[in-house]
Formats: C-alpha cells, sequence, structure tokens
C-alpha cells in the first residue's frame, strides 16, 4: 500500500513558488536520505564552479538513492536545499534548477533552501538533503 501524503498551504500563510507548507504523511516506513552530494561513483565532485552541472549529479544521485529504498520523487515528504551562495538570484536559479530535474516531484512538498557559506568538499556548490515516505 502506497504512503497517504497530503501536502497543504494554508489560506492564512504566504503563497510561495511550488512549495507547500506543511506535509501530512500516513506511512509505515520512512528514509532519510543522506545529503546528496555532486559526487560521480569514483568520489569525485562533478562540475566545480558550476551549479547546473552540480545539480543534474545530485539529482541523479537522489533518483539511485530514491530507487534503492523503492521509493520515486513523489514520495518525499521533507527536502531541505543547500547553496553556497547569499546572492537570492543565485539561490532562485538553483530551486528552479532543480524543480526541473528528474527529482522535480520532490520540491512540491515542505521544503527549506538555504544560503550556506560553505560544505563538505572542495568545490562543492550545492547539496540536497530528502526524507521520503515508504510503501509497507
Amino acid at each position: 500500500m502506497s504512503p497517504k501524503i497530503t501536502r497543504i498551504n494554508p489560506d492564512q500563510l504566504h503563497s510561495n513558488p511550488g512549495y507547500h507548507h506543511i506535509t501530512v504523511v500516513e506511512a509505515a516506513r520512512t528514509a532519510y536520505l543522506a545529503g546528496q552530494c555532486p559526487l560521480d561513483r569514483s568520489g569525485e565532485v562533478v562540475g566545480v564552479g558550476d551549479v547546473d552541472a552540480q545539480i543534474e549529479q545530485i539529482a541523479a544521485n537522489a533518483l539511485t538513492a530514491l530507487q534503492a529504498v523503492g521509493a520515486s520523487p513523489e514520495d518525499v515528504v521533507r527536502s531541505v536545499i543547500y547553496v553556497v551562495s547569499d546572492d537570492p538570484e543565485v539561490l532562485a536559479a538553483a530551486w528552479d534548477r532543480l524543480n526541473d530535474s528528474v527529482i522535480g516531484a520532490a520540491f512540491s512538498t515542505a521544503s527549506t533552501l538555504l544560503g550556506v557559506a560553505q560544505l563538505g568538499y572542495p568545490g562543492q556548490l550545492v547539496e540536497v538533503d530528502l526524507t521520503a515516505a515508504l510503501s509497507d
């Protein structure tokens, strides 16, 4: 049985660019993915200095991780996106690019977008943290 996921935007809260303020989940199991980084299979950072290339790798890695537990982007119930920037345009562009990626459906749920000073790998510009509801 698929998990029941309800996404809510109360009328009393501000409108937003595609995500929902609240996600309610009725599921027996959840999967908490480690932060997905722009690393290739050998552990090398892809696209140093190129946010779009890094997002492409992150999306592919996240899709693989979700599929490994029988989930899809539609099963994601929480996302946190970290971007090395304090520029609102760069943050918005990363948000748009992620929404246009193979895991775009993951970002229609409760989501947080953060500009940060640094991430864990030299040259890393983006990281995505996902939580998914799993079927029984």
